[in-house]
């Protein structure tokens, strides 16, 4: 057995493949579901269950708990949800819940299982985003949630470090997932009306957003190219601070977007909404 490791968000998507990989490594794997039948999926490749809602310290302390002593090598801190639409059209409750459980709720995560970590000497690996590094018109949400966690890593890395607890931060870009399904879904709910005389150009937009999710549910990275990366940063000696996870041309249009002048970067991604 190598060692003890946290995931959250397991049920699904890059913490099921992740899970996966890592009990075939010999890993004692804990990952955290919110549904009894992700409990089930993950008992059936030799992975325990921990019911686990990131936003509920109660939840966060009995997890930890049920881990008992001897460390934790790993804590992959997974959960999150995609909040995404017109900034506009998002109701603050929707935008509350990205930054509760994408920022705050690893914050909780990490708070929480410091002690083990510490103990175990082990790593922090935050599942970041390239919305991390530049915020997609339509994403801004979820980007904004993604960013948070940039500066988290940052200072997470520094204060950790006299504890001998590594954080490592990965941005994947498109992956093929069932967030988007879900998000897609659950903007249909909580999307507000066009404001008088905005139809036109928000219906466009949002259209542009269906299209964008069904790409990335359907074209994006297999989930186990992530759950790759996850291990690469878990076992590396000297794991780097930030993994970009992308397909190379996703890699380069990311780059070169930080890197353009402001008006034509807006130019581009204006064209792009068909404005």
């Amino acid at each position: 057995m190598v060692g003890s490791v946290l995931i959250t968000g397991a049920g699904s998507g890059i913490g099921l493949a992740t899970a996966r990989l890592l009990a075939a490594k010999g890993y004692r794997v804990y990952g955290g579901v919110r549904k009894e039948e992700d409990a089930e999926r993950l008992r059936a490749l030799g992975v325990e269950p921990l019911l686990l809602d990131v936003t509920r310290e109660e939840d966060l302390l009995g997890a930890r708990e049920a881990l008992g002593g001897g460390g934790l090598f790993g804590l992959v801190a997974n959960a999150g949800v995609a909040v995404a639409g017109p900034l506009e059209l998002v109701p603050p409750s929707a935008f509350r819940q990205a930054l509760e459980v994408n920022v705050l709720g690893v914050h909780a995560t990490v708070r929480a299982f410091l002690p083990l970590l510490r103990e175990g000497g082990g790593r922090v690996v935050l599942m970041g985003s390239v919305s991390g590094l530049v915020a997609l018109p339509l994403l801004g949400p979820y980007a904004a949630s993604k960013f948070a966690l940039e500066a988290l890593a940052d200072a997470l890395r520094v204060e950790l470090t006299p504890f001998g607890v590594k954080v490592i931060l990965l941005e994947p870009g498109s992956v093929a997932t069932p967030i988007w399904e879900r998000a897609e879904r659950a903007a249909e709910g909580y999307l507000l009306p066009p404001p008088p005389g905005t139809e036109g150009i928000y219906g466009r937009y949002l259209e542009v957003a269906r299209r964008m999710a069904q790409r990335s549910a359907q074209a994006g990275l297999p989930p186990e190219r992530v759950a790759e990366a996850v291990l690469r940063a878990l076992e590396s000696p000297r794991p780097r601070a930030r993994y970009l996870v992308a397909r190379r041309d996703r890699a380069w249009q990311t780059l070169l977007l930080r890197l353009l002048p402001t008006p034509l970067r807006d130019r581009l991604l204006a064209r792009a909404l068909g404005v």
